[in-house]
């Protein structure tokens, strides 16, 4: 069941289905609807005062992305995280951003430094505060490096791959090191504003694999929340 807190107004104009998908995705990367949580299309269709289709359609795409399994008669479920699926996707990361941030360092840009101090200054100040608004700045950083780099294809792979690191990160907010994770950000931009390849490289690798540390502790306090190695 969806929690009641959640808005259930449908913006008029909007396909329907493409806002369900919004609002339900949220619902699961933020672990409010938590793993193994169990959906109904005439459950979600009567609190959202809409018909099942596009219910289905949203459930359908949702199990695309690795984020619902759907059985047959036994009914719709929130998956749960697939350790495999978050190693590959940081791998996939690792590889891509490395070389987005060699790009940049090879050819550092002025205003592209400024627009990242200044999200490091924001970064700073939630990281005292605001675990969520510091995840949604974080993306935005790996954001605007891709697209400085003509690399906005790249980064929409990416988004796509990483769904289960996300659903990780929020299961973690209690244990983000948001400051490290800040000082690793700096040290990248430090190493491109300088026109440093080696040490932008080096310091992007680093960052990205930072989740290596923390998955088996948030492991074993959720085992639940996990698929069994092999899945």
């Amino acid at each position: 069941m969806l929690p009641e807190t959640v808005q259930t107004m449908i913006a008029p104009g909007a396909p329907v289905g493409a806002q369900l998908h919004g609002i339900l995705r949220e619902l699961i990367l933020h672990n409010d609807l938590p793993p193994g949580s169990r959906l109904s299309e005439s459950d979600i269709a009567a609190r959202f005062a809409v018909s099942r289709q596009p219910v289905r359609e949203a459930f359908i795409k949702l199990s695309e992305e690795g984020l619902l399994e759907i059985r047959p008669q036994r009914g719709t479920f929130v998956r749960r995280i697939s350790q495999a699926a978050v190693m590959d996707a940081r791998f996939v990361r690792e590889a891509i951003e490395a070389d987005i941030v060699k790009l940049l360092a090879a050819k550092p840009d002025a205003g592209l430094i400024e627009e990242l101090r200044l999200q490091l200054a924001e970064q700073r100040e939630a990281a005292r505060t605001d675990a969520t608004r510091f995840i949604k700045l974080d993306e935005l950083f790996h954001k605007t490096l891709a697209d400085a780099a003509g690399k906005a294809r790249a980064w929409a792979l990416i988004e796509g791959l990483k769904v289960q690191m996300d659903r990780v990160r929020y299961l973690s907010l209690l244990r983000f090191p948001m400051v490290k994770l800040t000082a690793q950000h700096e040290a990248i931009v430090e190493a491109i504003a300088a026109g440093d390849q080696v040490t932008a490289e080096a310091a992007a690798r680093g960052h990205l694999r930072e989740i290596l540390s923390d998955l088996p502790a948030i492991f074993a306090e959720k085992p639940e929340f996990f698929e069994e190695p092999g899945r």
